[in-house]
């Protein structure tokens, strides 16, 4: 018996019937675009988050992408970021044309580190986008008490982050925006694409709204160029109806990383470092071996039925794609250094103890007979 790596198919066995009927409704409307479906989301997005908006868009990249794009980031801009993140974050500085500044991760949280990114600051220096990084909240009010004194608008990568809480405030709702992934295998996961902007700020979100629809509110009226890129409304269908139990959710991850931590006790893996709260609702899993076993123990938990992934295995500075920002390696010695030892576990909604203690066995086994490379 196998231990999936994910719970798409189980959250869809679970909504199926009610989501059916949703489809249903949104087909004898014939309203495919848009729609009372999308509304609802959006308004119950926004409530939940405790912003003013929500605002569907049609994948997290797009989310970044327009965010930046409607704050007025362009050529000639920079936008701190982490190195050690997934390589959208930093498409969506580098297509509204301003430079992406990287900066390491602090070695045990891996999260963006914080001295770091205030020693990159410049006087283009327009936003700072923290990456709440497989789950786990950046302390985005301290990062605002910073930017607010430069001008510098915080953008929450919330992608992996959906539902964390840090003093009784939701990612999303602490910076300038928050921006979100709903791809099927997030933790508030449509089953094809989609993304989400939150916001307080009308003017902001307004400009979104325009952006994201060919610069438009009326139709065939153009106030500005804009995109196509909305939320589909048979997602949001789903969406909406996922979101009443996330926080449901949350609290399953979160005991599943307790019980990791249990039966993780006395092997050689170094464990996530966490503030034990709702701040980090464990999107990943995410564990350190030993460089040089690393992928013999993948490959020892795959033929065990064991499927376990590495988030992510290229630091963006050592990416072709983005070769020519003119880092080398070393620079960022600490996301290097992880993601070399890195490891993802099964983590998902619909875990058991049975089954982390079948992972945590085959790890046992596999770390005691690893080849060394």
């Amino acid at each position: 018996m196998s231990v999936r790596f994910s719970s798409a198919k189980s959250e869809y066995d679970l909504i199926r019937e009610e989501w059916f009927e949703r489809i249903n409704q949104i087909a004898k409307t014939s309203v495919f675009v848009g729609g009372q479906a999308v509304n609802r989301f959006e308004k119950g997005y926004a409530a939940y988050i405790g912003t003013k908006h929500a605002l569907g868009v049609g994948n997290g990249t797009d989310a970044l992408f327009l965010t930046l794009k409607a704050l007025g980031i362009g050529p000639e801009d920079e936008v701190i970021v982490p190195a050690n993140t997934f390589i959208a974050t930093v498409e969506a500085i580098h297509h509204t044309g301003a430079r992406p500044v990287l900066v390491d991760c602090d070695p045990q949280s891996y999260l963006i580190d914080m001295d770091k990114m205030k020693q990159a600051r410049t006087n283009k220096t327009k936003a700072v986008i923290p990456v709440h990084l497989y789950g786990q909240m950046v302390d985005i009010e301290a990062i605002n008490e910073w930017a607010d004194t430069f001008h510098i608008h915080v953008v929450e990568d919330s992608a992996q982050a959906a539902g964390a809480k840090m003093n009784q405030k939701r990612a999303g709702s602490l910076g300038t925006a928050g921006c979100f992934s709903f791809y099927p295998d997030k933790n508030l996961g449509a089953f094809g694409d989609g993304g989400g902007i939150t916001t307080s700020r009308d003017e902001l979100a307004e400009k979104i709204l325009l952006l994201r629809n060919h610069g438009s509110k009326v139709r065939y009226s153009h106030e500005l160029p804009g995109f196509n890129s909305r939320l589909d409304p048979i997602q949001a269908a789903a969406l909406e109806i996922k979101l009443k139990y996330l926080d449901e959710w949350s609290a399953k991850r979160r005991e599943c990383a307790d019980l990791y931590e249990s039966y993780l006790i006395g092997m050689d893996v170094m464990t996530p470092i966490h503030q034990n709260d709702e701040s980090h609702v464990f999107h990943v899993y995410m564990i350190r071996v030993e460089e040089e076993i690393r992928d013999d123990v993948r490959k020892q938990l795959q033929k065990r039925g064991i499927l376990s992934a590495v988030h992510y295995p290229t630091p963006i500075h050592l990416t072709p794609a983005f070769k020519e920002l003119g880092y080398s390696k070393g620079d960022f010695i600490h996301s290097e250094t992880y993601t070399k030892e890195a490891i993802s576990l099964p983590m998902h909604n619909f875990l058991e103890e049975q089954d982390i203690q079948r992972v945590a066995h085959a790890l046992s086994d596999a770390l005691k007979s690893a080849v060394r490379v």
